[in-house]
């Protein structure tokens, strides 16, 4: 049987057709909390670091440091969290970078809101960005 170049054209047209939707959708992902590093980075199952995008939260040497990183422990430690991606998959660091929820409840802003980070902006990732 022979297959003609339009025949392979229309099959490989269809087929890209019908993926296409699986492509382009964004999955999120269920994983565990392994390790709170700070106020806005995690350590999850696989040994994956995870960077909040959206926010900053105080380094070791910074004040509140020990405050921020208690409540990011109080909010997802050992706990089973969703992670959503926006644009950039990785920074400079090869830390993944995710919007972090544990039910309804969005990780990236309640560390905001509970003053123990600052909103900040890093285009392209504005996915939730509030102006």
């Amino acid at each position: 049987m022979v297959i003609s170049f339009r025949n392979s054209l229309t099959v490989l047209f269809l087929s890209v057709l019908l993926l296409l939707p699986l492509a382009c959708k964004q999955p999120s992902e269920t994983v565990t909390v392994v390790r709170v590093i700070d106020g806005d980075t995690i350590v999850i199952e696989g040994g994956y670091h995870v960077r909040y995008i959206g926010i900053d939260s105080p380094e070791t040497d910074e004040f509140y440091y020990s405050e921020a990183t208690q409540m990011n422990t109080d909010l997802v430690g050992g706990q089973e969290v969703r992670l959503e991606s926006d644009i950039t998959d990785k920074d400079k660091y090869g830390r993944l970078l995710r919007y972090v929820f544990v039910g309804d409840t969005f990780i990236n802003a309640e560390m905001v809101r509970q003053g123990c980070a600052w909103a900040m902006v890093y285009p392209p990732d504005i996915k939730y960005q509030v102006y």
